[in-house]
């Protein structure tokens, strides 16, 4: 009899210990275009730090702007047997077939801050790009109200070059028309390097002999290609130059005049957003999105976020007081009687 008591109590407790078993760990999988950039540095700590914080586990591949690198990393972090797929494509269009394998496994998709197009995507989460190029051009008509323009434009491959550049048209259109600004040169950035924008810029100005009055370029690494061709000619902090990300060398050529804002898009924001909703979508749980957006195939939930303009005037109580650069970083090479109190 007391030997079958006690078997009696071992099934009891076998049967706690898988009733009241730890379940099991969410593991998000993050297919990154490049980790050359400052900025997508920052997602990825960021992102990563939020999702352990609710307890998941992230697996990061970076692919540098290699289209066929991503898609394969992106098949292996599958086969990993991953909960959530979150991917910053490259390329718009290259990833969507991984996209639609991951759909087949029952694997949710988040395309992150760049859309993927022509696919059966669960989410996109970024930041509304074409305000930020509408605040981009805004900025820089006030300035320049009327003159000849250079567009300097991001990737071709990648979708929001496209949408930053429709925001900056809304603006700049009407003024087209009515004549107060001519666009005499307009290009796109391949994979956004600072040294075609360089180029870009240079070919603009021996186009124009010089007579350039502002440029908006699509992002920092584009406005810095753009400032060196400005400093080759001596027109470095004469014509006004837009950028976006606030990277630390593009808020340091706004204290010191050369370059004239930049659009800052808070990572935390984006980053603690997607790793939410990266979780959520695990498991199994609804993302609410406030716009939709078509991305070819479908009307996608849509988490869009608001960018904000800064300049040297907003720089501390944006930037500074957000914590993303510090005071000593962004106004280095400015005499410290400049320094914001």
């Amino acid at each position: 009899m007391k030997k079958v008591i006690i078997l009696c109590l071992l099934v009891v407790l076998a049967l706690s210990s898988v009733s009241f078993s730890a379940p099991k760990k969410i593991r998000i999988g993050l297919s990154m275009d490049t980790l050359k950039e400052e900025r997508w540095q920052k997602d990825r700590d960021i992102f990563v730090a939020e999702a352990k914080k609710l307890g998941a586990d992230v697996l990061v591949q970076a692919a540098n702007s290699d289209d066929a690198l991503q898609v394969s990393q992106c098949e292996n972090l599958l086969s990993q047997g991953i909960d959530v797929l979150v991917i910053i494509p490259h390329n718009a269009e290259a990833v969507a077939p991984v996209v639609d394998s991951a759909k087949k496994s029952k694997v949710p998709v988040i395309a992150y801050d760049r859309l993927i197009k022509g696919c059966d995507l669960d989410l996109y989460i970024s930041f509304d790009n074409e305000k930020v190029g509408y605040l981009q051009a805004e900025y820089i008509t006030k300035l320049v109200p009327t003159g000849t323009y250079a567009y300097i434009g991001g990737a071709p491959t990648d979708n929001n070059a496209y949408m930053f550049k429709a925001g900056a048209m809304k603006v700049l259109d009407p003024l087209i028309k009515a004549g107060k600004i001519k666009l005499a040169y307009d290009q796109f950035t391949n994979d956004w390097k600072p040294e075609v924008a360089q180029a870009n810029m240079e070919n603009c100005l021996t186009k124009l002999n010089n007579k350039i009055d502002a440029v908006i370029a699509a992002n920092d690494g584009t406005a810095g290609g753009v400032i060196q061709a400005l400093i080759e000619q001596k027109l470095a902090g004469k014509v006004p130059v837009s950028g976006q990300d606030a990277d630390l060398a593009a808020c340091q050529r706004i204290v010191e005049g050369t370059q004239a804002m930049t659009v800052y898009k808070p990572i935390k924001v984006i980053a603690t957003e997607a790793a939410k909703a990266a979780v959520a979508l695990a498991q199994k749980k609804t993302v609410q999105a406030n716009l939709t957006i078509d991305n070819g195939k479908k009307k996608v939930p849509f988490l869009a976020l608001t960018p904000i303009a800064v300049d040297k005037n907003n720089m501390y109580s944006v930037i500074i007081k957000d914590g993303f650069h510090k005071l000593e970083d962004v106004y280095r090479n400015v005499p410290k009687s400049q320094w914001p109190k």
